[in-house]
């Protein structure tokens, strides 16, 4: 990027800081809300704001992780199993990326986020669950995490928004468990997908290191709130912020219909 379009140091920190409360209390990336700031606010390019956020993810995921485990609230075991998943569905995302009807996939991305929307309001897991580790539940979370990284390679969706729900529905984690250890599973990932990202030049690493440094200040306040509120409450709030993702991609959804119609 040239010195004129650089994004100016506020709004930068601005950004990461909100990214980074939202990382914190929710158990995402904060990516989710950082790309949009980037593109809309700041004018970035789509690929090069998806790039710095994965990259300012980082050290807000290092941050918030710690903060959970610190407490105890992080399952070690399956933030592995699903790294490892994540790792290798987001490498195989990105080859099919250009094979797959992304819009059936788009429409059953749409399809999920209404199911945990409603589930959220009537499954609210008590704060002692813990995941029961078998062989097969360990081998379900390598898949669960190979299918997080394909959606979010097809996508551009953060590997939390789906791997929260999915450890507190079917895994039987409680909220700051699914939180934590979804922080924990984001740092390879980030780390693989910055490397990925550096070589292909689709990096701003200088917006990239404000708004992560931000974030990380934020996190650990994100983790305070989450502890100290109810977990009806925490899926009400949760719910609310996959409603607003699931009206943004609903709108896209629209708005290229339209387009495709009128072209």
């Amino acid at each position: 990027m040239t010195n004129q379009h650089r994004p100016g140091l506020l709004p930068l920190l601005i950004i990461g800081l909100l990214g980074g409360l939202m990382s914190g209390l929710f158990g995402i990336g904060g990516g989710i809300m950082i790309v949009p700031a980037l593109v809309l606010l700041l004018g970035m390019p789509q690929r090069l704001a998806a790039g710095t956020s994965v990259a300012a993810i980082l050290p807000a995921a290092i941050v918030g992780a710690t903060s959970y485990a610190v407490q105890g609230h992080v399952d070690w075991v399956a933030a592995g199993l699903l790294a490892v998943g994540v790792i290798g569905g987001s490498q195989v995302g990105s080859m099919l990326l250009a094979k797959l009807p992304i819009k059936l996939l788009q429409w059953f991305f749409l399809s999920f986020l209404l199911v945990v929307i409603v589930s959220l309001w009537f499954v609210v897991p008590e704060r002692d669950n813990e995941i029961g580790m078998t062989l097969l539940t360990g081998i379900l979370l390598a898949v669960t995490g190979f299918v997080t990284g394909i959606l979010s390679g097809l996508l551009g969706v953060g590997g939390g928004i789906i791997v929260v729900p999915v450890l507190m529905f079917f895994f039987g984690a409680n909220d700051l468990v699914a939180k934590g250890t979804s922080l924990l599973m984001m740092i390879p990932g980030s780390l693989s997908g910055t490397l990925a990202n550096w070589r292909r030049r689709n990096v701003d690493l200088r917006a990239a290191l404000i708004v992560g440094l931000a974030a990380s200040v934020m996190s650990p306040f994100g983790t305070l709130i989450a502890v100290r509120i109810d977990p009806f409450w925490s899926n009400v709030m949760f719910s609310i912020l996959l409603a607003l993702i699931f009206a943004q991609y609903l709108q896209r959804k629209i708005v290229d219909r339209r387009s495709g119609l009128r072209g």
